[in-house]
């Protein structure tokens, strides 16, 4: 909670606050993942905040307060852009995605940015089934080579960042998407005799991989036959764009492909859709969220204008997408009303003219820095008021 005290006043108050049927519910930030966790102890909860950073801290502070918190991050990209979003932050989602399909005791928070949330992505998307290796597990080296290849790593000579294997004889170097080391993974046969981390800087192994290891795609856009022939088509009626279509029909992944979703898929998913049937969304201030979803398709709309500027004197012209894939406030309400998922939203402020605001009687208190007298008495004034006090830091 990086060290924020919050003082709650009246935690029966809270608790029927929460259990109402209130559509905003006002409170100090400090308070968010307190009530948030209490909320997802009676339903699923997809948290929207303004922006990645704001859902990063909110889903590092959630994670100390409730079993099952995952983060669903936003392509770094703009739809338009010849840019490819990182493979970490494409094996992120794919991960949640496939979490929010295992069945558990605990209900899931899916903590994501506007950005997220309002992008559609490929309706296939974790569908399949996940490739997991261990030891002792039987796998044709062949086989595993193919499927690495099939999920966009690319194969170099030697291992240095995500999204790479290599292949020398019976053992495999991959560095997976969401890994902090590489893995060298030693065949006997076509059984895995050994799988053992191992540094970039010096290529040595060091301490041996423990349980399961969940091989994730580097890229969402993954290229199979019914697209290659689909790009074929596109060739003429696209001059423009034939080089980047041209390596998607002959099977060859390519920095920016992702533009071209829309001309080349049909079905579409957004995140709501994935959840559970009876998931709450809750917007974390749902007018700085409404300003932002704003703001995104402004944003990409100029850039794609300075796009075809940029080209009128020689540079790159823009791909050929119209449609894109973001949803408008309108079009995200609208979408979640047609999938009847309830919605609510925690702001920091509020007006009496807000008759459906339910304003809970929460005071963050400043960080205290080490001044350990005056935490004392703040702790000490609020037991003799009889309020009920929670203390959260990150240290000891």
């Amino acid at each position: 909670m990086r060290g924020i005290l919050s003082v709650l006043h009246g935690d029966t108050e809270i608790s029927a606050a929460l259990k109402s049927d209130s559509s905003k519910i006002i409170a100090a930030p400090p308070s968010y993942p307190f009530l948030i966790a209490l909320k997802a102890q009676q339903r699923p909860i997809l948290v929207v905040t303004s922006s990645s950073r704001a859902a990063e801290d909110l889903a590092e502070s959630l994670r100390d307060l409730h079993a099952r918190v995952y983060e669903f991050p936003a392509w770094e990209t703009l739809p338009h852009e010849r840019l490819s979003p990182r493979s970490d932050t494409v094996a992120q989602r794919i991960a949640t995605l496939y979490s929010l399909q295992q069945p558990e005791d605990a209900h899931p928070v899916v903590v994501a940015p506007a950005r997220a949330v309002i992008h559609r992505f490929i309706a296939s998307l974790a569908t399949k089934p996940l490739w997991t290796l261990e030891i002792g597990q039987e796998i044709s080296l062949t086989e595993l080579i193919q499927h690495l290849t099939d999920l966009a790593f690319t194969r170099t000579d030697l291992v240095e960042k995500r999204g790479e294997f290599a292949v020398r004889g019976g053992i495999v170097d991959v560095f997976l998407p969401l890994a902090d080391h590489p893995v060298r993974i030693d065949f006997f046969g076509d059984e895995i005799e050994e799988l053992r981390y191992f540094d970039v800087a010096d290529q040595r192994t060091n301490q041996a991989v423990v349980g399961k290891l969940s091989i994730l795609p580097c890229r969402e856009f993954l290229l199979d036959k019914s697209i290659m022939e689909r790009a074929e088509k596109l060739k003429e009626k696209y001059p423009s764009a034939l080089e980047i279509i041209g390596k998607i029909s002959q099977g060859i992944s390519v920095d920016g492909m992702e533009s071209l979703v829309p001309l080349l898929v049909e079905e579409f998913n957004t995140i709501a859709e994935r959840m559970p049937a009876d998931t709450e969304i809750l917007f974390i201030d749902d007018e700085r969220i409404r300003s932002r979803t704003a703001d995104l398709i402004e944003t990409n709309q100029e850039f794609l204008e300075a796009s075809w500027s940029s080209a009128a004197i020689g540079g790159n012209a823009p791909l050929p997408v119209e449609k894109v894939t973001y949803l408008s406030w309108e079009e995200l309400r609208t979408h979640i009303s047609e999938l009847n998922l309830p919605t609510s939203a925690l702001n920091p402020f509020g007006s009496d003219l807000d008759t459906d605001a339910n304003f809970l009687d929460i005071s963050a208190i400043d960080p205290m820095r080490g001044n350990v007298d005056a935490l004392c008495e703040l702790l000490r004034t609020g037991l003799e008021a009889h309020e009920s006090v929670v203390f959260s830091t990150v240290g000891h």
